[in-house]
């Protein structure tokens, strides 16, 4: 059985390899940025749909990287794996899963 310090150990580590996965994701989408080219209006041309791709794809990414880094700050604080809702604990699983979730299973069905 672990204890809460392993289970907090558990759950920065999950987070940390997240968020160097999402950090190498950000580094490759604005590589792929930097190398729009140069277009003008109107030709249609189909490397702005990639890039406009990639440009969704990175803020997504950004957005993602900022909830990790509040899981991490929650985790310092003590409050990591609570329902920013209704206070509960958010369950192991759900945290496995999804590590940087906010809110229990229950509370994210509701605000559907």
């Amino acid at each position: 059985m672990s204890t809460d310090n392993d289970q907090i150990a558990e759950a920065r580590d999950r987070l940390l390899a997240e968020r160097a996965e999402v950090l190498v994701e950000i580094e490759a989408l604005v590589n792929r940025l930097e190398t729009k080219g140069d277009y003008e209006l109107g030709e249609g041309d189909p490397m702005i749909y990639q890039w406009e791709l990639n440009l969704a794809l990175r803020e997504r990414a950004q957005q993602h990287l900022a909830e990790i880094e509040e899981a991490l700050q929650q985790l310092d604080m003590g409050i990591y794996g609570r329902c920013e809702r209704c206070g509960k604990p958010i369950e192991p699983e759900r945290l496995a899963v999804l590590s940087h979730t906010t809110v229990c299973s229950q509370c994210a069905q509701r605000r559907r």
